[in-house]
């Protein structure tokens, strides 16, 4: 098309053979509004569309990547046309390697786009790793779970000159996007309450990581308060997080003793220019909703403002099947869409999962082909790990706040994020 730059293909590296980027969890296919993936959909297009080339997948164990690539070809490659669903896995042969990241990383070529969809103890050496071998990041939310580990990402990416993105495709969602522009003109910030669930089934999905490496505050949280955080940036500072969980049913099922079913953050905010303007946050996450209630993730929030106020429920979109068997079922086609076009082509190009995967990789191409600087995408709306730092800051000072059971301040010092 005249007039639209176009790039060399980048080579893909898919750090994570779990439910988003392979639509395969340990009990087999998904059961989730995710049944055949979104990072490997995405990125089989994305190389049909010449903006892909090479793509490599890295997992803990060889033997899953024939299951991977049967379920690819039943579920994608016999669906949609024109998919090429070539991939090399890692670790490669029937073997089982934690570190296979590690080797698959040093088979991209230099400049690569690395995706990060593993669990969040691992974001940040896998993210680490890759940026020192000099390739481009997208990890998935949390960033990491220590506020320190994410400013060391920041200063990194700096050093090194290379795009480091998180995936919080919640600020593509078309409601959302719109919902943050429009707050901008409601004045001062007063109150923001947000929800965000998923059903008690994917804790089988979770199991052996829920409440060991992870809790639900990290991992659905996240979403709210980074939607929160870009509504109210450069204006207001968050101050002070106080945290409390629920427990009961999470372990009831086998997860690890530790395990909390829903997490509440209240956060105190400060207007930046008029400290003795404040705001009040409370953020909620939980995977121990109901079965059966409709939707696979309950997802809304509440923004009131001096002039006004915005409520978003994207759980419930005007769209809903029944079905003799299941019954009836909200669903979410702005996130992705799998059905075909007229053509037979895949057709998910608009939804935000894979709007927010598409920009990260946009980006990484021109760095990569030297007509942008990875500071070019600061400032946009985009979230970079320069921007998404007070997510993390909030989401670990919640933890902490469980774990010592107190009130935990943040403050910023030269120019730099902490606890105290």
């Amino acid at each position: 098309m005249s007039g639209v730059e176009s790039f060399p293909p980048i080579s893909v590296g898919l750090m994570g053979t779990g439910e988003y980027t392979t639509g395969i969890t340990p009990t087999g296919q998904s059961k989730s509004d995710k049944k055949i993936g979104v990072v490997g959909v995405t990125m089989f297009d994305l190389r049909r569309r010449g903006k892909v080339s090479d793509i490599i997948m890295a997992g803990t164990n060889g033997g899953k990547f024939p299951e991977i690539k049967a379920h690819f070809q039943k579920n994608i490659g016999d669906v949609y046309k024109g998919l090429d669903l070539d991939f090399r896995g890692f670790p490669e042969g029937n073997l089982r390697n934690a570190e296979a990241y590690k080797e698959a990383l040093r088979a991209l070529p230099k400049g690569s786009a690395v995706i990060i969809f593993t669990p969040d103890s691992t974001h940040f050496p896998i993210a680490s790793e890759a940026l020192n071998l000099g390739h481009h990041v997208l990890v998935t939310k949390p960033a990491t779970q220590k506020l320190e580990d994410h400013v060391k990402l920041i200063e990194l990416a700096e050093e090194k000159g290379l795009v480091c993105f998180v995936e919080h495709h919640k600020r593509f969602d078309p409601a959302y996007n719109d919902a943050r522009a429009r707050a901008q003109k409601l004045g001062d910030f007063n109150f923001y309450q947000s929800y965000m669930s998923q059903p008690k089934m994917q804790l089988e999905t979770f199991k052996s990581w829920a409440g060991i490496d992870s809790d639900i505050s990290y991992y659905l949280n996240s979403h709210h308060i980074d939607i929160h955080c870009w509504m109210v940036e450069g204006r207001y500072k968050p101050t002070k997080v106080t945290a409390s969980a629920t427990t009961g049913i999470a372990t009831s099922m086998g997860c690890d003793p530790k395990t909390e079913d829903t997490i509440t953050l209240l956060v105190d905010w400060e207007n930046i220019e008029t400290p003795s303007q404040r705001g009040t946050a409370v953020y909620t996450a939980s995977w121990a909703a109901p079965m059966k209630a409709g939707v696979h993730s309950e997802q809304r929030f509440h923004y009131m403002a001096a002039k006004g106020e915005v409520r978003v429920d994207q759980a419930h979109r005007g769209y809903s099947i029944v079905e003799d068997d299941t019954g009836k079922a909200d669903y979410n086609p702005f996130y992705v869409k799998y059905s075909p076009d007229e053509n037979g082509y895949f057709d998910g190009q608009k939804g935000y999962g894979y709007v927010s995967l598409e920009k990260f990789i946009d980006a990484a191409q021109r760095v990569t082909a030297g007509k942008a600087k990875a500071s070019d995408f600061d400032g946009k709306g985009l979230p970079t790990i320069k921007a998404t730092v007070l997510t993390t800051a909030i989401i670990h000072a919640g933890r902490v706040s469980l774990d010592e059971k107190r009130s935990v301040g943040l403050t910023e010092e030269g120019g730099k994020w902490k606890l105290v």
